[in-house]
């Protein structure tokens, strides 16, 4: 996986009471009956499924949506050792229809929405929350349990709950960290899922190399552009001291602090190296029209404006550092971050340059790197993906590592959208290229007319578009993070 977005883009209570024993009982695998009488209300069907809870149902057209708990063990190894409560929420439309299992990688929306292979499919939907991002966090919290087949565990664990009652075909999906967390779901329990569509998923196999982003910052599209955003941030830095100055007043106005990464001058430096990346992350060439032109001349507000707007000075501080602060634990222990420079700033302007993840994550807590976590994942990709699909934005940094298939790989595809940013989709594709992922993603959740099967270029979503389920913005988080 601040809204530029480095390395990087409630309700914790239980309903009802567990004793120990109770809760260590509700952690284990369950065996729900596939014999649930013809007519049975959906909401009856599903808090019947052992240790699943309603927190509430919110009204939909056409659906039925429910936000729930699901009591997970905080150990899939040991599941004896103590529960927490994971949020879902199931966008209902029928159980003979197939289901969609999504994930941002981070917290779950409790508000309807509908991702890109749902509609293609016209299906259900899972959404599920990310362990350990609050509420969703066990208490007290050992870190050492937040990792990608704990992770991966929980997915497998809903699934099974689930697939009795939703007997049909199952897709799994995510973008950014969802993609990266579907691809892992994948490697993990490869038999759970009839197809993957994992969105703008980085690949950092090897965490000390990253010269891949170093050319895609001197590549990405054109010239004046790189050349404006440069600028700016390069002013930024010449002006630190007035912008700084403006910094803390602004932070002492929201009551931010700076105690996690160590000072407001870290944090400065962080969000306006984060600048350019931030902006090629979440824009599109044509908005290179709202940069200042000529940062040398700009006003401070100017400058101060412009990296505000893509990278957010808000980010490093404690207040947005700690939503975030499982996906910084993850970076650093193994998903890995990237490191870019600046050739075009003099080194004297800037003092830490890309921090590690180590310095947005409270010391209090442990990390120490598993370089073998991503290479394993990776060999996995090239010799065994199947059903799988990637889909990655041609002007969006996190691409500029991918998935990449090898000798291996059955019935996949890696496929680029032409212009697109970290919000690329299927819809933004090739034509050509467009209509086969359609076809596949509909053929793999076993929904595609014989005429899709024959010709390809007759793929559409099943599903007509909806503006408030389907929205297609980008989902911004913090700058660094994917």
């Amino acid at each position: 996986m601040r809204k530029a977005l480095r390395w990087l883009l409630a309700l914790t209570v239980l309903i009802g009471t567990l004793s120990t024993a109770g809760a260590a009982t509700a952690a284990q695998p369950e065996a729900t009956s596939t014999s649930a009488a013809a007519g049975t209300d959906i909401k009856d069907r599903l808090l019947a499924i052992p240790g699943m809870s309603l927190i509430e149902e919110k009204p939909y057209t056409g659906y039925r949506f429910f936000v729930l708990n699901y009591t997970q063990p905080v150990d899939h190894r040991h599941p004896s050792k103590g529960t927490f409560q994971q949020r879902i929420t199931v966008l209902h439309k029928d159980t003979s229809r197939p289901t969609v299992f999504y994930t941002g990688g981070y917290n779950v929306s409790t508000t309807p929405s509908r991702r890109e292979p749902t509609q293609i499919v016209d299906g259900n939907q899972i959404s599920m929350e990310y362990r350990y991002f609050t509420p969703s966090r066990p208490a007290p919290a050992d870190w050492s349990k937040l990792d990608i087949w704990q992770a991966a565990s929980d997915q497998h664990r809903i699934f099974k709950a689930l697939k009795p009652v939703y007997g049909a075909k199952w897709l799994s999906t995510g973008g950014s960290k969802g993609g990266m967390t579907a691809t892992y779901y994948e490697r993990f329990y490869p038999r759970d899922m009839d197809g993957v569509v994992a969105y703008v998923a980085p690949n950092d196999v090897v965490n000390d190399e990253d010269s891949a982003y170093d050319r895609f910052f001197t590549q990405v599209g054109t010239e004046e552009c790189r050349e404006k955003l440069n600028a700016v941030q390069r002013e930024a830095l010449v002006r630190r001291e007035p912008l700084e100055q403006k910094y803390a007043a602004y932070a002492a106005d929201n009551g931010y602090t700076f105690d996690t990464i160590g000072s407001l001058d870290r944090a400065y430096e962080a969000t306006v190296l984060d600048y350019v990346w931030g902006f090629w992350q979440y824009s599109l060439l044509a908005d290179c029209e709202t940069i200042p032109a000529d940062a040398a001349h700009a006003t401070d507000d100017a400058i101060w404006t412009s990296v505000d707007t893509i990278s957010g000075f808000s980010a490093y501080t404690d207040q947005g550092l700690e939503t975030y602060t499982p996906y910084y634990y993850q970076a650093g222990t193994q998903l890995g971050a990237p490191t870019i420079h600046f050739p075009y700033i003099e080194k004297k302007y800037i003092s830490y340059g890309y921090q590690p993840p180590r310095n947005f994550v409270p010391r209090s807590i442990p990390m120490k790197f598993q370089a073998s976590a991503m290479r394993d994942v990776d060999s996995w990709v090239r010799h065994h993906a199947s059903q799988m699909l990637f889909v990655y934005g041609e002007n969006d940094p996190w691409g500029a590592e991918p998935f990449r298939l090898g000798a291996g790989a059955r019935d996949s595809y890696v496929f680029t959208a032409p212009g697109m940013n970290h919000g690329a989709n299927v819809a933004g594709l090739k034509a050509e290229q467009k209509a086969l992922a359609t076809a596949r993603i509909l053929k793999w959740a076993g929904v595609a007319s014989e005429q899709v099967q024959s010709d390809p270029s007759a793929a559409k979503p099943l599903a007509k578009f909806d503006a408030r389920l389907d929205k297609r913005d980008v989902e911004r988080e913090p700058a660094l993070r994917p």
